[in-house]
């Protein structure tokens, strides 16, 4: 495989992942740090990181707007619920920094 079809096939999957994660608003991001050690902020971070090693300007809203689709806070209103105890205990096992 060449090295365009290969950026291309991994900008898709990204691109999967972004709007599987999307249609999921079900899965709180605390369940996928507890499952998988990264979320949806993590996804928008590491985007905004790479623009930056890009030198794209990017700010973490934008980031974050671009990976949710909309801006953080309305996502935040719309879908996420606050972490029941055992979540959060979860989260401090899985990830101490968090």
């Amino acid at each position: 495989m060449d090295q365009q079809t290969r950026i291309e096939l991994e900008a898709a999957a990204f691109r999967r992942l972004r709007q599987h994660l999307s249609e999921r608003t079900d899965v709180q991001n605390v369940d996928l740090m507890n499952v998988a050690g990264f979320c949806r902020n993590c996804l928008s971070r590491w985007y905004q990181e790479e623009a930056q090693k890009r030198d794209v300007a990017m700010s973490e809203a934008e980031a974050r707007e671009a990976f949710y689709g909309m801006p953080y806070d309305v996502w935040r209103s719309m879908y996420q619920t606050d972490a029941a105890d055992t979540q959060k205990a979860d989260l401090a096992k899985a990830d101490p920094a968090h």
